[in-house]
């Protein structure tokens, strides 16, 4: 056999050429007038519209690592430890959650914020919490400590 002996299978498969009289003229199934009807006019695709809208920025997935913007702030006043602690005992935020104080937001620790408000009589080591300026200055005036991480 050489090559000039080949043939194809199967039937070459033509484009239907519409528009050219015969069966379907005129129209061609187009129906009439308006831009779907027009030759070589494409209507612009949806999709290509709604990627143009979205914001060129950092990807849709991406999430801020600002420790604010991802977890909840819980605010604690001095007055409520006073109530639930003993004297000189170590305040953290694992404590706080053990003991029902607070609890985890959409499964994460939240950041602990220790306000001002209320009278303090016991001495308490405050560590990994956010502290105010007048709620730290009631805890060193009894004599408790404060350590704040960076």
């Amino acid at each position: 056999m050489q090559i000039h002996q080949l043939k194809a299978k199967h039937k070459k498969n033509t484009k239907k050429r519409i528009g050219r009289g015969g069966k379907r003229g005129t129209y061609s199934g187009r129906g009439l007038k308006g831009q779907k009807a027009r030759a070589g006019a494409k209507m612009q695709p949806v999709i290509r519209e709604l990627i143009k809208k979205y914001p060129k920025l950092r990807g849709y997935r991406f999430k801020s690592k600002h420790k604010t913007q991802n977890t909840k702030v819980i605010v604690l006043n001095i007055d409520v430890l006073e109530k639930k602690f003993k004297e000189e005992e170590k305040i953290t935020p694992a404590l706080l959650l053990k003991r029902k104080i607070i609890s985890k937001i959409k499964g994460r620790m939240p950041i602990v914020k220790i306000l001002g408000k209320g009278k303090l009589t016991k001495k308490f080591t405050i560590e990994g919490c956010e502290i105010s300026k007048s709620a730290k200055e009631k805890v060193e005036k009894i004599g408790g400590t404060v350590k704040i991480e960076n």
